[in-house]
């Protein structure tokens, strides 16, 4: 059994899929360099599950560092790859950007640049709904033109995809870009509003809404982001042989290179989101109305009618029972 390369395994979205992997009898190489971006030890809490199985390989790297991966990594025998090692982050993209495109583009690089040499079957690369920019047309389809970021961010994951099609297109190599729309769930980034917002409630401190609450966002349960990616890895993209280069459409190639949306396609009000989360935290919160943050958008929403057509499958968990899932990890997380 040749193992499944997972870049970004500590992280968020990356624990839950190496969980499902495994679960599901797959053996897994696991990939991160545990920066301090938040605190390290949730990552490190997250890998001391993941060393419970049998199957699960580690191996600490920094994938901007090409030297030092290609030392740490045999690609001997790896055919499937899922990418999601990343600088996250809207508003640290701004302050920090060299960061963003030393992993985001770089990294990136480096991976593909390795898929590449070892002729893997399929990589599948996440991206991101930040790359809809300025876009005002919802919901957000993969058919929409997508050059008008409004973060750092945003570019950097645009980029991503932009190399993943010029590697498709030269090596024949097979990607899928998914853009993830708002994820969240237990084990989820400190830094995610969702997160912040409890921690802060709980401690009885105040919250800030930005853009006075007036904002909708299009929330994706984690684990139907994992299911996704699970049913898509066996089913690498192919050439779409009716693809027109005089009318060019941005979702699909002459290359064996696709795109798809993951999103709950149910957009929810930031105040409403609020009041759930208050409801399964059994707390009131302290509200502080500001304004919109530069990067930020007002909206998400993801149109999936590709992803269903396409894998049979759509995310559809309610957003109370994600968030009540996630406040069970949390108190239990927290010794709450």
């Amino acid at each position: 059994m040749t193992p499944i390369l997972v870049t970004g395994a500590a992280g968020f979205i990356g624990y839950h899929l190496c969980e499902k992997l495994l679960g599901a009898g797959k053996k897994v190489l696991g990939v991160d360099n545990l920066n301090d971006y938040y605190d390290p030890k949730l990552k490190e809490a997250r890998l001391a599950e993941l060393g419970k199985h049998a199957n699960f390989t580690f191996a600490r790297v920094d994938i901007a560092d090409r030297v030092a991966l290609g030392k740490a990594l045999t690609w001997t025998g790896i055919r499937q790859v899922v990418h999601l090692a990343a600088q996250a982050g809207v508003r640290y993209s701004i302050t920090n950007p060299h960061v963003y495109i030393s992993s985001n583009v770089n990294g990136t690089t480096n991976i593909l640049e390795a898929c590449r040499e070892a002729r893997v079957d399929h990589l599948i690369l996440a991206s991101s709904s930040s790359v809809y920019g300025g876009n005002e047309h919802t919901p957000f389809s993969i058919h929409d033109n997508v050059d008008h970021p409004v973060s750092v961010y945003a570019a950097t994951k645009k980029a991503g995809e932009l190399l993943a099609h010029a590697y498709s297109h030269l090596f024949n190599t097979p990607i899928t870009c998914l853009r993830f729309f708002n994820v969240y769930g237990p084990w989820g980034r400190p830094d995610m509003a969702y997160y912040s917002f409890s921690r802060a409630i709980m401690d009885g401190q105040p919250i800030e809404i930005f853009n006075e609450g007036k904002m909708t966002r299009d929330f994706t349960y984690v684990g139907d982001i994992v299911e996704c990616i699970f049913r898509i890895l066996d089913k690498p993209p192919v050439p779409n042989p009716g693809f027109d280069r005089k009318q060019p459409d941005p979702a699909s190639s002459w290359a064996p290179w696709r795109v798809y949306n993951i999103g709950n396609d149910n957009p929810v009000g930031l105040m409403q989101f609020v009041e759930t989360l208050e409801k399964v935290l059994g707390k009131k919160a302290v509200k502080v109305m500001k304004p919109l943050q530069p990067g930020d958008l007002t909206t998400t929403h993801a149109d999936v009618s590709e992803l269903r057509r396409d894998f049979g499958f759509r995310p559809d968990t309610p957003l109370e029972e994600g968030l009540r899932r996630f406040a069970e990890w949390f108190r239990s997380y927290h010794n709450i």
